[in-house]
């Protein structure tokens, strides 16, 4: 909780860490070690405690967007869950440049965190049983600890049986 925040997306998800009430702690990252195994590998962290925050998006028709988080050792089901949650035929991970469009962050530091009011939160089961979480932080180059009862206190979750696969 020492770290200096800087960047608005950081300080929107210090926010609201403080305004959940949940005991946090931030953690400093090399931008160019953001992605979760690169994370995991270099600062000693288990990927089972990783909680990754993917943007899914509609294939047909009018867009529709949700965030899934999941941890890093399960696979997210696009194909039936998340489909049907979405209520669309076709779905997929979202791009990059899609994933930013909707949340305003980089693919390696979106975070549950601070997301528009809008878009709906899919967090699986898995993560809920985890002791603690390290999530994206807004940005490449922070991370958060925290525990997953944190989602007890954001608006817009919704805990899923089944949102992920066992790898």
């Amino acid at each position: 909780m020492g770290r200096a925040v800087s960047d608005p997306l950081e300080a929107a998800v210090r926010q609201a860490l403080d305004r959940a009430g949940v005991p946090y702690e931030l953690l400093e990252c090399d931008p160019d070690l953001a992605d979760t195994a690169a994370f995991c590998a270099h600062y000693g962290w288990s990927p089972e405690m990783s909680a990754n925050t993917i943007v899914v998006a509609s294939k047909k028709g009018d867009k529709r967007y949700a965030a899934c988080v999941v941890t890093a050792t399960t696979r997210l089901d696009v194909n039936r869950t998340v489909k049907r949650l979405l209520g669309v035929s076709k779905a997929s991970f979202a791009s990059p440049a899609e994933t930013q469009e909707v949340t305003g962050m980089m693919i390696g530091g979106v975070t549950p965190l601070a997301l528009p009011a809008d878009l709906p939160v899919y967090v699986d089961e898995r993560v809920m049983a985890q002791p603690e979480v390290i999530l994206g932080g807004g940005s490449r180059s922070m991370k958060v600890k925290v525990s997953p009862k944190v989602f007890e206190h954001l608006p817009g979750i919704t805990v899923i049986e089944g949102l992920a696969n066992e790898i």
